[in-house]
Parts: structure tokens; sequence; C-alpha cells
């Protein structure tokens, strides 16, 4: 068994953490909380969604998150599109990547999105196209690999078919997410060996949420398959507000603290990490979900 040497993580929290919180979050926050993140060295920080505030009220201002952030260089900050909208206001925010975002559920994607995984992925053709034509690179996102909450089990064959479409529109980079948290060690290795049949390794990344205490063990297990991406978010933040019952994102202090002991490098400070956790949990007046921050506070 080989384990990468250097794993890239990549900071979910500011977006996809702070998405699913109930109250606001004043754009000061949101730009404090990135530029600890930079501070700490994360190289890759999801700063803000371009979606309507209808919609996901608590991403409203990313226009001014990003205008304000105190950009670290050789750290990529990017942003959710999910159109051509979307697209355009990030790329006017000076995103230096975007995600689009497709499923391996149809039932989940009809909830989430109102169409079906087809005509998700037709949508996104035109925004990889120009972006293409921008210079941005775009990273996809699939949701329910291990589970879907509607749908049960997802067969790892959908989730490379979903994968492989996504790469083939332009994408340099597929993260593959556990939405639900359902996922198991072998479960995870087996849907990633599955994708790699169609999608080389070096182009993936796991998304693990921790609902069922699982998502540790799952990273580990894709470590051992040869992945070397991993989305965490700082203290744990986030659920997902199309999935009942779904808990936060790993923690990303938990992630790096397992890296640190195999010796896997990440260029990421743990005390920093931790303490930029902090900060946001007592902003959203609760304690970190992160274990390894509440132990370095204990």
């Amino acid at each position: 068994m080989t384990l990468p040497a250097r794993v890239k993580m990549v900071e979910v929290g500011p977006r996809d953490g702070l998405q699913n919180e109930k109250q606001e979050i004043s754009v000061a926050t949101r730009v404090e909380l990135i530029d600890r993140l930079s501070a700490a060295g994360l190289p890759v920080i999801e700063a803000g969604s371009f979606v309507s505030p209808k919609w996901v009220p608590q991403m409203a201002a990313s226009e001014e998150v990003l205008a304000q952030i105190e950009r670290r260089p050789g750290t990529v900050y990017s942003a959710l599109t999910p159109n051509m909208k979307g697209y355009e206001r990030a790329l006017e925010a000076r995103a230096d990547e975007v995600a689009v975002f497709g499923a391996a559920s149809e039932s989940f994607t009809r909830k989430n999105i109102n169409c079906t995984i087809a005509e998700s992925l037709e949508r996104f053709q035109p925004l990889l196209e120009q972006a293409r034509r921008d210079g941005i690179p775009v990273r996809g996102y699939v949701s329910c690999v291990l589970g879907c909450p509607y749908e049960g089990d997802i067969a790892p064959e959908k989730v490379a078919e979903v994968s492989a479409a996504l790469l083939e529109m332009g994408c340099y980079e597929i993260s593959l997410g556990d939405t639900i948290g359902v996922g198991t060690p072998e479960a995870a290795r087996r849907m990633i060996e599955t994708v790699a049949a169609r999608v080389p390794m070096e182009k993936l990344a796991v998304h693990f949420h921790d609902t069922y205490g699982q998502a540790l063990a799952n990273i580990y297990a894709a470590l051992q398959a040869g992945v070397a991406v991993v989305d965490s978010a700082v203290a744990g933040l986030g659920g997902c507000p199309y999935a009942r019952g779904a808990s936060g994102n790993v923690a990303s202090e938990d992630v790096l603290y397992m890296l640190n002991g195999l010796g896997i490098d990440t260029g990421v400070d743990l005390q920093q990490l931790a303490e930029a956790g902090n900060f946001i949990s007592a902003q959203l007046g609760r304690e970190s979900n992160s274990r390894v921050a509440r132990a370095l506070s204990g």
C-alpha cells in the first residue's frame, strides 16, 4: 500500500459550510474566515457561491467577499457557479476557478435542480465552453456518490458515468461527494476504483460528510486507492439543505491531524487552522465540530 506523499486540501467551509447556516453571516465575518484560512496555508478555498440569494441567502454578497479578501499568492479562491449568469458574476469578482454541480442520483437531481442528470449536464455546456475560452479552470462536483436520501444505494457505474461526462465536458478535477455521509471504507474504495477506470485517479477528489462518523475512515480508504485531493470544512461546518439529517462536512482540522500522522505533506498549519475554526464557531455561537480543535483548546 502506497499513500500519496502530498495531499491537496480543498477548504469548502466558507461556501459549502456556511451556506447551510440558519443565521445571517456578515461579509466581514466571511472575509476574516477566508483570510485566516489563507494564512493557515490552505491551497484552495471555496470563497463563495454565485447562486440566487433567494435560494441561498447566506451566499449573497459573494462579490463583496471576493473583493475584500486579502489574496495570498499561490492560493486559489474558487466559487460555485450553477449557470452562465453565476459564471459571469464570478468572473467579474475575479474568482480564480469555478465549480459546477452534478449528481449520481436522478431523484436528487430532480429535487435539487428540477431536471434529469442528462439535462443538468447539458446546462453546464455553455459555461464550460466559455470558461475554456476565458482560461478559467472548472471543477466538477458529483453528489450522492455513495447513497441518496431518496434512492438509497447508488451504483458505482452511475457515478463513473457522470464523472466521465464532466471530465469530457472540460472539468479538470472531479470531486466525489458522499452528500448524506452514509458511505463506509469498502464501499468508498469500490466506488473510487470504478470511477478511476473512466477518469484518471489524479483528477479525482473526495468530499465526505460525517453523518455516520465514517468520513476519516473513508478518506483513508481513498488515500489507499490513490486519491490525493481531499475536500473538508473548517470546524466541520455544513450539511445539505436537500438531504434531511445530513450532518456537516468532515472537519479540516481532523483531516489535517490524520494526514500529519501519516507523514503526508499538505503545507497547512494545524494550529492556525484550528484557530480559524474556533473563530467561525464563536461567530456562530457554538463549539467547533472538530474533535482535534476541541482537544487542542482543552
